[in-house]
C-alpha cells in the first residue's frame, strides 16, 4: 500500500509570523499552555524528523508538510517526495489566519494527492528505529491505534473536575470532547488517552468522521486559538475503533516515549527504553537553554543529513 506521513509545522520565530499571531491573540506575549512561546519554537525538529524517516521509514511514499506560508530555509523543495500545503490550500477562509492545531487536524485529509493510509506526527516526533508499514497498519489494511491505557478515565476526570475543584487543562479538555461526542454517538467512551507520537490514519475514515460530526466540527471553525470546545484529533481513531476498523494496541515507554525537554533525566530514560517511536516535547515550561539541549541531543542522535535538505 502507499502510505504517506503529514506534518505540522510552524516557525514561531518569524516576525511576519509573530506579527499576524500577536494581532489574532491581542497581546504580544503570553506564557499559557495554549499560546506560549514552546507552542510554536522551532528548533529544527522538522530537520532531524525527516532525518528519521530516510533512516528508519524510507518506504514513506510523500511526505506533506502543512504551514501558514512558510517554508523550512534549509528544504529541499525539489525533492519529489516533499509537498508543501498551506493553511489556505485545505481550509475554509473563516478559519484562517489558525494558530490551532487542534482544528487544522481537521482537514488534513483534505490534502491533494494524500494517500489513503496515511501518517500524522508533529514535527516533534521521530522514528526511533527501524519501522515497517505493518507497525501502522494491520494485515486487514485498518490503522492500528495507539493509546495510553487509563482504565478509569472517565470517573478520574469528573473527580479532579467536579469533586476537587481542579481545572483541566485545554488538552485534556479537547480530548474529553471527543470521547463524550463518541460516546453520546455510539454508546462507547474511550478513556485512552493519546500516545502523542506519530499516528495512522484512513483518509476515508476522516471523511466519514467529518461528516457524522459536521455540526460539532463547524461550531470550531472560528477558533483562531486553542478553545475549551476544540474537538481532539483522537476522534477520528475512536470511530473507527468503534465501527470495528481499527486495531487498539496500549503503549509501554518501550513502544512510545514522550520526552519533556525540561526534564533532563528524561534523556536518559529514552535511552534506556529505546522505544519505537519518541517525541521531543516543549511546553511552557521549557526555557531556551532546554531547547538548545534538546537541540544537541537531536544533531548527535541523527548527524547524516538527509535528501530532504538542501
Amino acid at each position: 500500500m502507499d502510505i504517506d506521513l503529514v506534518y505540522l509545522w510552524v516557525d514561531g520565530n518569524d516576525p511576519q509570523w509573530k506579527a499576524k499571531h500577536n494581532a489574532c491573540i491581542g497581546r504580544t506575549e503570553e506564557q499559557s499552555a495554549v499560546n506560549c512561546d514552546g507552542r510554536y519554537a522551532d528548533n529544527d525538529e522538522l530537520k532531524y524528523s525527516l532525518r528519521s524517516i530516510e533512516r528508519y521509514a524510507p518506504w514513506i511514499r510523500k511526505v506533506f508538510i502543512v504551514t501558514d506560508n512558510q517554508i523550512p530555509i534549509w528544504l529541499n523543495t525539489s525533492n519529489e517526495k516533499i509537498r508543501i500545503v498551506d493553511h489556505q490550500d485545505i481550509m475554509p477562509k473563516v478559519c484562517l489566519p489558525c494558530f490551532n492545531s487542534a482544528l487544522i487536524e481537521h482537514f488534513l485529509y483534505k490534502i491533494p494527492g494524500l494517500s489513503e493510509h496515511f501518517l500524522y506526527g508533529n514535527d516533534d516526533m521521530f522514528f526511533n528505529k527501524p519501522v515497517t508499514p505493518s507497525d501502522f497498519f494491520a494485515s486487514d489494511g485498518f490503522p492500528i491505534v495507539r493509546f495510553n491505557r487509563r482504565p478509569f478515565r472517565k470517573f478520574t476526570l469528573f473527580l479532579k473536575e467536579k469533586v476537587m475543584g481542579k481545572p483541566l487543562s485545554n488538552y485534556v479538555q479537547t480530548i474529553r470532547n471527543s470521547a463524550e461526542l463518541v460516546n453520546k454517538k455510539y454508546g462507547i467512551y474511550y478513556g485512552g488517552k493519546t500516545h502523542h507520537n506519530i499516528d495512522a490514519y484512513l483518509k476515508s475514515d476522516c471523511q466519514h468522521v467529518a461528516e457524522v460530526f459536521k455540526n460539532e466540527i463547524e461550531a470550531t471553525w472560528t477558533n483562531h486559538v486553542r478553545s475549551a470546545n476544540d474537538i481532539q484529533r483522537n476522534i477520528y481513531s475512536y470511530v473507527p475503533l468503534a465501527e470495528k476498523r481499527a486495531h487498539l494496541h496500549y503503549v509501554t515507554q518501550k513502544t512510545s516515549f514522550r520526552l519533556h525537554i525540561q526534564n533532563e533525566s528524561h534523556y536518559n530514560k529514552l535511552e534506556r527504553y529505546n522505544p519505537l517511536l519518541f517525541c521531543m516535547n516543549d511546553s511552557e515550561y521549557a526555557t531556551d537553554n532546554d531547547r538548545k539541549r534538546a537541540a544537541a541531543y537531536l544533531e548527535k542522535r541523527f548527524p547524516e543529513k538527509s535528501q530532504f535538505e538542501k
